[in-house]
Formats: C-alpha cells, structure tokens, sequence
C-alpha cells in the first residue's frame, strides 16, 4: 500500500457524535407535521443531504409538501439543530479522536474534513477543533453528495495529495463508496457487519494510532 500523506475525515459520527442533535432536529419536524420517527429509521438519513433526509422523513410520514413548504421546513429544522449544535464543548468530541490528530499532526499529515454537513465550521469551532484542519470540504463546496466520490476529491485536490496517499475515516455507508470511488483506502469508524466495503475497521481512535495507521 503506497504511504499515506493526508488523512481525511467525515464530521458526523466519526469525530463527533451530531446524530442525537439531527434526530432530536428531525423528531421536532415530524411530530409537527402529526407522525414521529424511530431511532432506527433515522439510520436510514446518516451521511446524506438535508433535503434527501426530508424526502425520507416525509414519505415516513405519507406527507405531500409543495417545495416551497420543504425548502422551509428543511431551514427550520437547520435552524433548531444549530441551536442544539452551539450547546456543544470539546467534551462532546469522540474518544482518542484529538489525541489521534494531534499525532498525525506531529507526523506531517495533512488533515481535511470531508463532510455533507453545511454547519462543519460552527460545530469544529464549537468543539475547539478547527485549528487541526488544513481544509474543510463541507455542503456549502458540493454540488453532489456521497455516495459520489466529489467530497474527497476536492480535499485531495486542496491538499495537493494523489488519491493513492489517502485514508479517509467515515461512519456511514455511502461515506465508505464514497471514498473507494475516489480511489482511496477507506477506514470504517463503527461496525464491520455495516461498514463491509471499507479496507479496514475500527471501533473508534481510543486504542488506534499513527503506526497503526501505517
């Protein structure tokens, strides 16, 4: 395997757990429009757009918005989850994740994030960990989400990294096709009976180093 000089990230469930703030976002939605939501149906929205999330949430529901009304229901639920967001400390990052980093730091790793999130920038400054990035790749720079490979590309491309010196980290499914279409060595954060296309699985960066990494 050719040696890796950037390591890319996905935000969500990779270096902090978000997804209890968007199911709390998405619940309020629900039960507004009459109908609620489970845990494990939530599942079915990790790693994909804001509006696709709405769509699923919707058909849940058996609920007809004209897209005037989705586009304001989408902002309003952007709106509560933010305000969950702010209420964040770097407590709320995920175990070894900072120390993990900062090792990859002290090696000369380039860092990037990597996620369909719009709200990266507020949540990193949120947990104190915006200074670790050398780029950030977030919803506002894609025209596409993943499972197209544009996400990485693009952080490969700020990096001036080849695709072949890449390890990306993602929790989520459509993360992992992600970064294999991007020709990439993908590491699963989370369940290898999920995660099975990734090249390799942790459960998370408590007992995973740099040398493990190579």
């Amino acid at each position: 395997m050719p040696s890796i000089k950037a390591c890319l990230f996905d935000l969500d469930g990779v270096i902090v757990d978000t997804a209890k703030y968007h199911y709390l976002a998405w619940r309020e939605l629900a039960n507004d429009l009459g109908f609620d939501i489970s845990l494990e149906q939530n599942e079915r929205l990790k790693g994909i757009s804001r509006m696709e999330s709405l769509e699923i949430i919707l058909s849940i529901g058996g609920v007809v918005l004209t897209e005037e009304e989705k586009l304001a229901r989408a902002a309003e639920k952007n709106r509560r989850y933010l305000e969950l967001c702010k209420q964040m400390t770097p407590g709320d990052t995920l175990p070894g994740v900072r120390r993990f980093m900062e090792e990859l730091k002290s090696n000369r790793i380039l860092l990037g994030l990597g996620s369909a999130s719009k709200n990266a920038t507020v949540i990193l400054n949120s947990i104190d960990m915006l200074h670790y990035f050398d780029t950030i790749v977030d919803g506002n720079r894609l025209t596409r989400g993943k499972p197209d490979p544009q996400v990485f590309q693009l952080g490969a491309e700020d990096l001036g990294v080849g695709a072949e010196h890449c390890a990306v980290f993602e929790d989520a499914v459509a993360g992992i096709q992600s970064a294999k279409a991007a020709g990439m060595f993908a590491i699963g954060v989370g369940a290898p009976s999920v995660l099975t296309e990734a090249d390799l699985v942790i459960p998370g960066f408590e007992t995973f180093s740099y040398t493990d990494l190579h």
